[in-house]
């Protein structure tokens, strides 16, 4: 039976877990349900630093943001937003600039309802409810219409999203439709787990996943490279999370190798 959460958006099946709300209870959030929860504890049992991979992934968007702001960005489309948790994107920019945009998209609505909330008078920032693989449809939305200036660059996220993307729907072909849209001089920030250094444990993570909405596709680095097709990746390159610019995080940062991420610029 579905958890009476007066904050959970009607129709909503509290019994299937989905990926955001897991994420969201690894790394602490109050977002989460039962299902959810026994995802994630299943996950902990197996990858006994997950809680530390989900918290190196959002540090590294975190950093991204702040370099796309030193670089002058002053709009950011974030994909696959997920549970809002502390230190969101509009959070982040707008103490540097109250005058950046900011839009969220994702397709769960618990993910979407505690946005609306968190956002409502803010209007520098806006959500989407849509399927990210359908870049058409969201670069479409009015929301994204209102406060995206396809004229001008954007900072793409695309943060711990692309792992739930299967090889069919062709992720680095995503990302490739997104870029397209998107003026010279963007910068795009790419994260994705891998099982690079740890497969057994990953595979136990994928298996743990299977049964929930949004089941993993861990990929190599030879698979990552490729989805940054048609950018400058600025440097430290394309690295494990933690040695991506540590001195932008408290205590240069650290943490598990597990998740590769990237900065690229448009051409």
């Amino acid at each position: 039976m579905s958890e009476p959460f007066s904050w959970v958006p009607a129709g909503i099946n509290t019994d299937v877990p989905s990926a955001a709300r897991v994420y969201d209870f690894l790394l602490g959030g109050g977002h989460n349900f039962a299902s959810d929860r026994a995802v994630g504890e299943k996950v902990l049992q197996i990858l006994r630093d997950g809680r530390a991979i989900a918290s190196s992934n959002r540090s590294f968007m975190r950093r991204a943001v702040l370099l796309m702001l030193e670089q002058g960005i002053t709009q950011f489309l974030d994909l696959g937003s997920g549970i809002p948790t502390v230190g969101n994107v509009h959070e982040i920019v707008q103490q540097e600039n109250p005058d950046a945009r900011v839009v969220y998209v994702d397709h769960d609505e618990v993910a979407v309802s505690h946005s609306q909330l968190i956002l409502e008078g803010n209007d520098n920032a806006g959500v989407v409810q849509a399927d990210m693989c359908r870049p058409q449809d969201v670069l479409a939305d009015p929301v994204v219409k209102d406060l995206i200036d396809l004229s001008r660059p954007v900072g793409l996220l695309i943060v711990a999203v692309l792992h739930f993307v299967p090889d069919a729907k062709g992720p680095a072909g995503i990302v490739a439709r997104y870029l397209d849209a998107m003026p010279s001089g963007s910068l795009v920030a790419l994260s994705h787990l891998t099982a690079d250094f740890k497969p057994e444990e990953m595979g136990g993570v994928v298996e743990a996943m299977k049964h929930s909405s949004d089941p993993m596709y861990f990929r190599s680095f030879a698979e990552f490279e490729p989805m940054f097709a048609g950018m400058e990746v600025l440097q430290p390159g394309i690295v494990p999370a933690p040695k991506w610019h540590p001195e932008l995080g408290p205590a240069g940062e650290g943490g598990p190798e597990d998740v590769y991420v990237g900065l690229g610029r448009k051409l």
